[in-house]
Formats: structure tokens, C-alpha cells, sequence
């Protein structure tokens, strides 16, 4: 994993594109990249292209996970989940005790992929999402202070 710049926004802008039904725009990116104290963005890339990438928050001890989304062609590889294990090292690291995340109901893939590595739903956000209209469901991980164990 390497932290997003801007030389990979472009492509990170056409991943989230495909990826969600009301992409970030490129503004929020920068400010996340620049301005956000709390924020850390990374990509997953080979040869310069970038196959996936993850925005989280660092707030104390909580590992905040934004996006994660994985280039279409990509997907179905396990490289969400290689990013997933990745983000939730690095919270462990910088001394997270939790993970918490929103996901829309509809979004199977992701729902899957969050409960195979430990995640629980522990509320719903009603109408969070306003293109939509579609609740959000409130996941949540506890992470080990201890490398490798299962939390």
C-alpha cells in the first residue's frame, strides 16, 4: 500500500465512480489528502495502476473506514480483503481498539466482506444516504492489540 497522491487521483476517481452511486468528488479527495488531520488514504497499485484504494479516519482509537472500493476488472481476487487487513494492521498499529464503518443493505458485496472479517451490525443509520433515500447499517470490529490475533 502505498498513501494516495495526486498522481493517482485520476484513476482513484474513475474506481470510485464505478463504485458507488454518488462518487466523492475530486474536492473532497484533496481535501481529504491535504486538510483532514485525521484522514489516511492509500492505494493499492502495480506498474502505476491503481487496483484499489481505502479512505480512513485515525480518530484515537477508533480506525474509521469511509471507502473502500477495488477497480471492477479487479474485483472477486481477494484484494479487499488483502486492503481490509491492511487497514485494520495499521489501526492496530497507531494503537485503535475498534473499527466501525456504514454500509448500504444493498451493497451484498461489501456486507460479505465486512462479516468475513469479523464485522457485526450494531445499528442503522435511517435515510442516511440521500441519493437513495437507503438506510445504512452501523458495522463495527474490535481490533487486538495483539499482531495476528483474531479480535
Amino acid at each position: 500500500m502505498v498513501r494516495l497522491g495526486r498522481p493517482h487521483l485520476d484513476q482513484v476517481l474513475e474506481i470510485e465512480r464505478a463504485s458507488f452511486p454518488t462518487p466523492w468528488p475530486r474536492d473532497h479527495f484533496l481535501f481529504e489528502m491535504h486538510q483532514h488531520r485525521f484522514a489516511h488514504n492509500v492505494v493499492l497499485e502495480r506498474d502505476g495502476e491503481v487496483w484499489g484504494y481505502a479512505c480512513v479516519w485515525f480518530v484515537y482509537e477508533e480506525l474509521r473506514i469511509n471507502n473502500i472500493a477495488i477497480l471492477p476488472s479487479h474485483r472477486d481476487r481477494g484484494l479487499g480483503s488483502r486492503l481490509l487487513r491492511w487497514l485494520l494492521d495499521a489501526g492496530r498499529r497507531r494503537g485503535c481498539r475498534r473499527a466501525t464503518l456504514e454500509v448500504r443493505p444493498s451493497n451484498v458485496p461489501a456486507l460479505r466482506l465486512y462479516r468475513r472479517h469479523g464485522f457485526r451490525a450494531v445499528g442503522r443509520r435511517k435515510d442516511y444516504y440521500s441519493d437513495t433515500h437507503e438506510d445504512a447499517i452501523v458495522m463495527e470490529r474490535a481490533i487486538s492489540r495483539d499482531r495476528g490475533a483474531a479480535s
